[in-house]
């Protein structure tokens, strides 16, 4: 189902002779890594030279492990073509390494030597393979385009400027730290490399399957109980995996069946697994691991910031399919589940230490201990943890396993923030971003709602089929600067294009996270996305809020002021929701329905108290007309 659904797992099953050499480079990655995260060993290497060795050799892995064509990966063996591809990416990446004295010194006076550039164009040529392979069309797309901008861009009215020959374009984009060695693969070889391998780490301790029964315990009791579990199950682990697909098929293939045998509708499964997986990449405190290469790009705010910035735009996006659920679940008489077969209380705590490493890494971060050290320690966490039970103890041969897996994890997110760095890149040289920026500006004129319109639609776009990080990377390279032009906060800009691009994968027709769900659902795949993009409605509402009221982001905000934004949105998505889901406290007629979305739309206007309570005078009224013909119906049914 992964491998069908999600790019990203679609490696070779068997590599026959050649597992032993995957293995040891994979090994040798992580090793790397973790080493050069230690300042015993002098901490990371300059950046290009850090850079170099972590994309070198993932390439070579990507090579060896993925085939050219989906239908590949059940075939034993590596083809000899993947081989030399390997060795040659590898190859052209060490260069920089052999040739850095030269790079740094000699070749900015001298000039460039023609094999430099035939070395620059053979890497480029395969980062964009190999992310092809790894990663998908969609960002190896826009890539090309990008670099054919630089070469051809005079041509375009308005938008151009490109114009580089291939020696000045390739040197820019290879030979420097403002492209392919720039900012999103520069995070991703000190910070988000050790991430992914404490997700791993975590994984062997057995914390994913101690997620869901805490999920379980906590809400299984409820109305919609399997539903609502496998929302809070899906935020918890989704955070960590930087894959709304994937986390939709590993989640989805225990809670999808559970919500289905509770009379959930197919489609609905599969859309409440897809908008919770998904949502579980906006969910402090890795963000899918976006949030790192955020505190980079936000000048104004540490990563510590970030995270405690993100809680609330967070907790309220899962109030919104919470919501969603339980309207459904009310609207189809679903209960909850027996207190039999629910895990017990007892059971959760003797377990509760499964949840250390996490305390720990989220503490030491806020606390302003670099992520480097805060990810160390978390990894040493885990693998104590790991050892105070028979069934999750970790020998030689399972931490070798765990350091080759933490390469394999790595190596999509690895190309995609390579050739994000090329679009970067190319931004940068050319001046693109200004000119995107300008062109949105002058479409929206003076409105600030049409340009988070126009905003929004060119995330969700840019967004459709990327991974997390390079999603960022892009939306907040080309969307973001308009929203900043205009005068927007840098943070609600930021965050307002995150999450724009994240719902891509749950907003039709590209929808892969959905299409996942209702794969393993068999559902409709479009009704499956239609359902998603219902419960995941407030993702499209709490952007427009954030940026016409930083303070819930905590800019310039006072206690009192970021409650009561919270409680009038919380109301707001409550409206919108159970018109969503055609629920709310009891059927609708048509005209309740459409009181009730406006309504929600009032309880969250931007600072005008006499719309808002508007809203809520609505919202209340609505609810209480409900309740008495839902009791006077109620007791007719009884007479009769």
């Amino acid at each position: 189902m992964l491998s069908k659904y999600d790019k990203e797992s679609s490696f070779r099953q068997d590599t026959g002779k050649w597992y032993w050499v995957i293995a040891f480079i994979a090994i040798s990655l992580t090793t790397f890594h973790l080493f050069r995260a230690l300042p015993a060993f002098g901490g990371p290497l300059v950046s290009i030279l850090q850079g170099a060795v972590h994309l070198g050799t993932a390439l070579g892995l990507i090579f060896l492990l993925y085939p050219i064509r989906r239908g590949g990966i059940k075939k034993k063996g590596v083809p000899w073509y993947d081989v030399i591809l390997a060795f040659l990416a590898m190859g052209s990446s060490y260069y920089i390494i052999f040739r850095y004295d030269w790079i740094t010194g000699g070749a900015r006076i001298m000039g460039f030597t023609t094999f430099d550039i035939i070395v620059a164009t053979i890497a480029i040529v395969l980062l964009l393979e190999a992310t092809r392979r790894a990663v998908g069309v969609p960002i190896v797309v826009v890539g090309i385009l990008g670099i054919l901008y630089g070469l051809y861009g005079t041509n375009i009215p308005y938008f151009g400027h490109g114009g580089f020959d291939w020696e000045g374009l390739s040197r820019r984009l290879f030979y420097s730290t403002d492209a392919i060695f720039g900012t999103p693969i520069q995070i991703s070889s000190t910070y988000i490399y050790l991430f992914l391998f404490f997700g791993v780490m975590l994984t062997k301790t057995g914390v994913g399957q101690y997620f869901n029964d805490l999920a379980f315990g906590a809400t299984g009791r409820f109305t919609g109980g399997t539903a609502k579990a496998a929302v809070a199950a899906s935020a918890m682990q989704g955070t960590l995996t930087g894959s709304s697909v994937a986390n939709t098929v590993s989640s989805g293939s225990f809670t999808i069946p559970m919500m289905k045998r509770a009379k959930f509708r197919p489609e609905f499964s599969a859309a409440a697994e897809a908008s919770a997986s998904t949502g579980g990449q906006i969910m402090p405190p890795i963000m899918g691991a976006a949030a790192f290469i955020m505190a980079d790009y936000v000048s104004t705010h540490t990563y510590g910031d970030i995270i405690i910035i993100g809680i609330i735009p967070a907790l309220l996006y899962f109030t919104g399919v919470f919501m969603g659920t339980h309207f459904e679940a009310k609207r189809f008489g679903i209960t909850g589940l027996p207190k039999s077969e629910l895990p017990s209380s007892k059971g959760l705590l003797k377990r509760a230490d499964l949840l250390l490493p996490l305390i720990i890494i989220v503490s030491m971060l806020v606390s302003g201990f670099t992520p480097t050290y805060a990810a160390l320690a978390g990894i040493g966490t885990a693998f104590l943890v790991s050892m105070s039970r028979r069934d999750t103890r970790m020998g030689f041969r399972d931490l070798l396993d765990a350091f080759e897996q933490g390469a394999r994890v790595a190596l999509p997110v690895i190309a995609a923030c390579a050739t994000a760095g090329i679009i970067v890149g190319i931004v940068v040289f050319t001046g693109l971003g200004g000119r995107i920026a300008g062109g949105l500006l002058g479409m929206a004129g003076d409105n600030l709602f049409l340009l988070m319109f126009f905003t929004m639609i060119a995330c969700i776009l840019l967004g459709m089929g990327l991974p997390t990080t390079a999603n960022y990377v892009v939306t907040a390279s080309m969307a973001a600067p308009a929203l900043i032009a205009y005068g927007v906060p840098e943070i609600s800009a930021h965050f307002f294009v995150f999450y724009f691009g994240i719902v891509a994968d749950i907003t039709p027709p590209v929808c892969l996270a959905a299409y996942a769900g209702a794969g393993i659902a068999k559902a409709n795949p479009m009704r499956a996305g239609v359902t998603a993009f219902k419960l995941a409605i407030a993702a499209f509402i709490i952007p427009y809020i954030f940026v016409y009221n930083p303070a819930l982001l905590f800019v310039d905000a006072q206690l009192g002021t970021v409650v009561y934004l919270v409680i009038t949105a919380v109301l707001g998505m409550a409206a919108v929701s159970g018109v969503m889901m055609n629920y709310f406290v009891y059927s609708f007629r048509w005209y309740e329905r459409l009181l009730l979305f406006v309504a929600g739309i009032m309880l969250i206007y931007p600072e005008n108290l006499t719309i808002e309570g508007s809203g809520f005078v609505l919202f209340i009224i609505i609810g209480a007309v409900q309740w008495f013909r839902k009791r006077r119906e109620s007791k007719e049914t009884a007479k009769s």
